[in-house]
């Protein structure tokens, strides 16, 4: 296999071209279309593509949001903040336009649930609806949340972990073996720019090595 030729980026000193390369090359990035609630008891959705699974034992996710130049933090920081709650709702093709629809900034006291017309389901662990439509919600519990940036770096970062206290699959999305179908589901992921794509097809890649060897992989 040749050597391509390679453009060298310092992401360090060219701010112009950082951020959105950067998320162009990390790619696709599942949405994180978190649900929480404020103190009021107002009900918050807003999508994250800065999202990822951490660990399956224990089970913990996380999401990431900027500081936001209007106020100290997102909505949904905020009420994870206050409550240590909150719920992953996958955003599945057929919900895209309602999840698109939940990015649009709305005051603090507007149920973007109501706001972009979608039901509710309760959850049972947490005190946070979730999606009813959605394939799979799961219910978190904060674990912690770590903040870096700011300053020199520009607007401070905030990532939250949660560990899975609840799963709740729609009907439908677990096959005989018990496991869930993600091409059933068909999950959004954020590429470069307003860029999205949607997994509808997968193929099996057997790994080349040994559970001797998985150890040091």
């Amino acid at each position: 296999m040749s050597n391509r030729e390679a453009v060298f980026i310092d992401p360090t000193t060219d701010t112009k071209l950082k951020r959105g390369i950067f998320n162009a090359i990390i790619a696709p990035r599942p949405i994180g279309w978190i649900s929480t609630v404020n103190s009021a008891g107002c009900a918050n959705l807003a999508p994250f593509s800065y999202f990822n699974i951490v660990s399956n034992l224990p089970a913990i996710l996380m999401f990431s949001c900027n500081t936001p130049e209007d106020r100290d933090a997102k909505d949904t920081l905020a009420n994870v903040r206050l409550t240590g709650e909150f719920v992953f709702n996958l955003a599945s093709g057929d919900l895209i336009e309602a999840m698109n629809e939940t990015s649009t900034p709305v005051p603090h006291d507007v149920d973007e649930f109501e706001h972009v017309g979608l039901a509710k389901a309760a959850s049972v662990n947490v005190d946070v609806p979730r999606v009813a439509a959605s394939p799979c919600a799961l219910e978190c519990k904060v674990e912690r949340i770590i903040s870096f940036g700011g300053g020199d770096e520009g607007p401070q970062t905030n990532v939250t972990f949660g560990r899975v206290v609840g799963m709740h699959i729609a009907s439908g999305f677990l096959d005989d073996h018990g496991h869930f179908d993600t091409i059933r589901a068909r999950p959004v992921a954020r590429l470069g720019g307003a860029e999205y794509s949607i997994t509808d097809e997968s193929f099996s890649l057997q790994r080349k090595f040994t559970r001797a060897n998985e150890a040091s992989y």
